[in-house]
């Protein structure tokens, strides 16, 4: 994965393009969440793309927890803050908050391992729907709005053994989805892996709003529509 090719960085500011946004969300992630798209009335930048950053330039900790705090939009300038303890904020010029992470235990600012770490997480993370968001709804007997699938990050943490490892791999290891009345929170935890052993974990939250009782064709036509735009983009790239 080269980074780079997802942002820019001036005068001190990190701004992402919809182009860049859109491009890392599909062909990096595989995330095809409409809100990613390039033309899309309410369009936020991926969150897996600014932890990408994060982590190249400010670098991995064995202990981060990361609380996404509002959706960020294109071409908008934002500036990392770090504390006295080492924990960063992302904001705007006004002061506006978008992410937080907390950072504990040792550190390692290296752009390469970071890059690695960042792409086998995010195609993991990317994965949501509908592999596995899917199956959680048909459980829970409820589902996200066909017309306005809309699923967001609320945070994430990870911890890791030790920080020395070069590109460790990243599996599920349990997924739950609590539901109070329209509204959803789906938990994902997982584990890192490098040379078959365990030397990290995780879990990531998502929210999901507008919730709707469960309908089987309705769902169906919700991954069949996923599955065309994904089709349909990939094959735009390879024209």
């Amino acid at each position: 994965m080269q980074l780079e090719n997802y942002f820019s960085h001036k005068h001190g500011q990190y701004v992402f393009t919809r182009q860049q946004a859109s491009h890392f969300a599909k062909i990096i992630a595989g995330d095809f969440n409409p809100i990613h798209d390039e033309d899309a009335k309410r369009f936020c930048v991926p969150g897996d793309l600014l932890f990408a950053v994060l982590l190249a330039k400010a670098g991995i900790s064995q202990k981060m927890r990361v609380t996404f705090a509002g959706m960020i939009s294109d071409n908008l300038g934002l500036l990392f803050r770090e504390d006295s303890e080492g924990n960063l904020e992302v904001i705007d010029a006004n002061d506006k908050l978008y992410l937080t992470m907390e950072r504990g235990g040792d550190s390692k600012l290296d752009e390469t391992l970071a890059a690695q770490v960042a792409e086998n997480y995010v195609k993991f993370s990317g994965m949501n729907f509908p592999h596995i968001m899917v199956p959680l709804m048909e459980e829970c007997g409820m589902m996200i709005n066909p017309e306005r699938p809309l699923v967001m990050y609320e945070s994430m943490e990870l911890n890791f053994n030790h920080l020395d490892f070069t590109s460790p791999s990243v599996e599920l290891t349990d997924s739950v989805m609590e539901v109070s009345g329209k509204r959803g929170t789906v938990t994902l935890a997982f584990c890192f892996k490098e040379n078959g052993e365990v030397i990290g974990e995780g879990k990531k939250k998502m929210v999901c709003s507008g919730l709707r009782e469960f309908e089987p064709q309705a769902v169906e036509a919700l991954v069949d529509k996923f599955n065309q735009r994904k089709s349909s983009f990939l094959s735009s790239m390879t024209a």
